[in-house]
């Protein structure tokens, strides 16, 4: 009985199976929080006006 017991408990001690999946998904749910952070950010018009500004510099032709 105590010799299944501790093969169990070596068993349950090296298991990892799931553990990649579970910090893809901890991944996943990071980056959809900073693409929300991101989307509120733009949606602010002083943000959008210097992004506009930015392209219309980098697009003109100074000579």
């Amino acid at each position: 009985m105590i010799e299944r017991m501790l093969a169990l408990r070596a068993r349950l001690r090296n298991d990892d199976e799931g553990a990649a999946t579970a910090e893809y998904a901890i991944a996943t749910m990071a980056a959809v929080g900073f693409a929300g952070l991101l989307v509120v950010i733009m949606r602010s018009d002083e943000v959008r006006g210097i992004l506009t500004d930015l392209v219309h510099r980098a697009l003109t032709f100074a000579g």
